[in-house]
Formats: structure tokens, sequence, C-alpha cells
């Protein structure tokens, strides 16, 4: 079995041990006694974890997992979380990233947001495919989603979006926005009539598996510092899907890690 299939193994077990077994052993087994975290809110390191399964055991929290790919040493899940006002909300979805070292969970990134209604097009914040596909062609896909990135999101070439999306399909899965170029046109002007603006500044991580790419990304959102996670399926050699999550990055947090720490891409 390839590595990252392992590792999806561990960090399936490792969200299982936290958030539905509630199991000191297992997350003892799985997770490095120096876990590196990233959540604002959370102090790092295992002993954290462990620590507050009582109350999660408590609070009735469950998750759901509807999308999990890896490359490397990294695993991305896409989650939502049920009876989650520990964490700020009834219902939360997010995106959890993990880096897998020597068999065991070492670092955690992730952005998380509530629940909301369906989008402009009636689509959810978890909604469509889950199956990964066309693992043959996760180097394509990866350098796709990256130039995307790079050429629209970071230096600002909107004009070149055509480029990379679909003109076809593209379903979007953004709270706000609806589907097609169309509406991320419509969207983008109606923030700029209201003084809202979206820059990404730079690019942290991406990770990739077949038709499934996900980026980490660090900007400003109404002047706020920001971070951006943003999940594409990619079809053909176009972008056909997206989720994301956005969230602020806020000044103090309970660790000294800060939101990205020193990721690769």
């Amino acid at each position: 079995m390839p590595l990252s299939q392992t590792n999806k193994i561990i960090v399936a077990d490792a969200v299982s041990a936290i958030f539905e077994r509630f199991d000191v052993a297992s997350v003892e087994r799985l997770l490095k006694v120096d876990y590196v975290q990233h959540n604002p809110a959370v102090p790092t390191g295992r002993a954290t974890i462990v620590g507050f399964l009582p109350a999660l055991k408590e609070s009735g929290i469950s998750v759901t997992t509807h999308r999990i790919i890896a490359e490397g040493p990294f695993v991305v899940a896409h989650n939502t979380y049920s009876n989650a006002k520990l964490f700020g909300a009834d219902n939360l979805v997010a995106f959890d990233v993990f880096r897998v070292e020597d068999g065991k969970v070492a670092e955690h990134w992730d952005n998380l947001a509530p629940v909301a209604s369906a989008n402009p097009s009636g689509r959810t914040q978890v909604d469509g495919p889950t199956e990964t596909v066309d693992l043959e062609k996760t180097a394509e896909n990866k350098a796709l989603i990256s130039a995307f990135v790079e050429t629209v999101l970071v230096a600002g070439q909107v004009h070149q979006a055509a480029n990379f999306i679909s003109q076809a399909t593209y379903h979007q899965h953004n709270t706000a926005i609806g589907d097609g170029l169309d509406g991320l046109g419509s969207a983008l002007a109606a923030m700029a009539k209201q003084g809202i603006t979206m820059k990404y500044d730079s690019l942290h991580l991406v990770v990739a598996e077949g038709n499934f790419v996900f980026t980490m990304s660090e900007g400003k959102l109404g002047g706020k510092p920001s971070a951006f996670f943003d999940l594409f399926r990619v079809q053909s050699g176009k972008i056909v899907e997206h989720w994301d999550i956005i969230s602020d990055i806020p000044e103090a947090m309970a660790h000294q890690n800060g939101k990205f720490g020193m990721v690769a891409k």
C-alpha cells in the first residue's frame, strides 16, 4: 500500500479516536507527544487533546468525513461536526489538514465555519462528488491548480480564469457564489461594489490526489488577515468544482506555531 494511503488510515483512526471513541490509549498511540497544533484556539501538544477528550465526550460531538485525500505526508479531510458548541457553533464544516510522520499524526491545521444554507445555485458546503479518480493525473492536476492560484488569485490576473475553469461545468459550493464563471464574476462585482476586497498573498500548501486538489493560502478578506482553504475538482484539464472555507487569522493564539507554520508546497 502506498505511504499516502497508509497515512489516510492513520488519520481516519485518529479522528475516530478523538471525536467518536474518545479513546485516550488510541490518541496516545496515534499522535506524537510534540503534536504541533495550528488551530488558533487550541494549545499545542498531544496532552491538550488527551485532556480535552472528556469534554468532547460529554458534548455529544460527532464527525462525518465527506472527502479525504492524501499526498506524501499530508492528509486532507473535508468534515462536518455536529453538536460542536465547544468549537463555536452547533454544526460546523471544516477542512482538517494533517501531517503524518513515522506512523503518527505530527501536525494539524484547520479552517472551520458554521454550516450555512444552500448557495444561490442550491449547493451546500459539502455535497457533490466524493470519489477520487484519475490517479494518473495527480501531478498534472496539481500543476494546474498551483498555476491557477498563483496566476489568478495571487497575481490577480482574473481575466485568465477561463484558461483554468471549465466554461461548460463549474459547480460552486461557496455559500455566497452561484455556479459558472458568471456566478463568480457577479459575486466579485458585488463585493467590489460594497468595497470588500479579497486578496490572496501567498500559497502555502498544495495536496493532490487524482481529480481533487487542495490548497492552503494566506491573504486578506475585507482588509482582515485571512486563511483560504480551497478544494478543487478537476476534469479533463479544467476546474469543474470548488469548495472553500475562509477564516480570519487572529493576532493572539493559544500557541506560538502560527496559523500556517513551516509547510512546503
